[in-house]
């Protein structure tokens, strides 16, 4: 069920890449964390929906090696931390996501086979690993992410080239977690563009957002995964 669902949390996080490391930054106080963390506070509030291309990249540090998917991402922000969000992967093979009132569904065409179920039911069993910092992407307070994280600035500087300036924040949770720490790509207007997550195993997930649209429209019936006749549903 952990690998199930984690297109799906990668989708939350908006954001990607081992690829392109940006310059150091040259001020780093607590002044500084401070603005870009009150610039994405301000992202939110006036993020409801936006569209954009998804890569994502999935390390496997013991096989040093790489698993590389691509799609297209729609989102729908909700109250406190929940939203609406589909994800059509079309590589390395095409599959549709989509989580919508707290349920989720993960349609296989290759397969005819769908999986369902509450959202929760999956962060119980183990598919959760990155949701505080998922969270924060998108849906956290800048006291939150104080409350919760060691913030500190890594650099600054083009992702890749012709990309925004961002910030590169590493973010490493104060007390336990599952995961190592985080690492947030943010642009100079609050919008996280990249997120990657490294557990304790120093396995790595990476998500980048390119192409971003804004507020766009989105029908709520985007996120409705209509099965054909035949498809196998397989309750989670």
């Amino acid at each position: 069920m952990k690998k199930l669902f984690a297109p799906a949390l990668a989708a939350l996080m908006l954001l990607a890449s081992l690829s392109v490391a940006p310059p150091r930054a040259q001020a780093q106080g607590p002044g500084l964390v401070s603005s870009i963390l009150n610039k994405m506070d301000r992202n939110r509030r006036t993020l409801g929906s936006m569209r954009a291309a998804i890569y994502m990249e999935k390390w496997n540090a013991q096989l040093r090696d790489k698993d590389v998917y691509t799609g297209n991402v729609a989102y729908v922000a909700g109250k406190g931390r929940d939203a609406n969000v589909r994800v059509d992967w079309a590589k390395p093979a095409q599959e549709i996501l989509s989580v919508a009132g707290g349920q989720y569904t993960l349609y296989r065409p290759r397969l005819k086979q769908a999986y369902q179920g509450a959202t929760k039911n999956v962060g119980n069993k183990g598919g959760n690993k990155a949701n505080n910092v998922l969270s924060f992407a998108l849906n956290m307070t800048s006291a939150q992410a104080k409350n919760q994280f060691n913030v500190e600035i890594v650099g600054e500087g083009e992702l890749y080239s012709g990309s925004p300036h961002v910030w590169w924040l590493k973010l490493t949770p104060r007390g336990g977690a599952s995961y190592q720490f985080a690492e947030v790509w943010v642009t100079d207007d609050g919008m996280p563009i990249q997120t990657r997550v490294t557990e304790k195993n120093n396995d790595a997930t990476t998500v980048r957002l390119t192409g971003i649209q804004r507020n766009p429209g989105v029908p709520p019936n985007t996120f409705e995964v209509q099965l054909p006749e035949g498809t196998k549903i397989v309750k989670g």
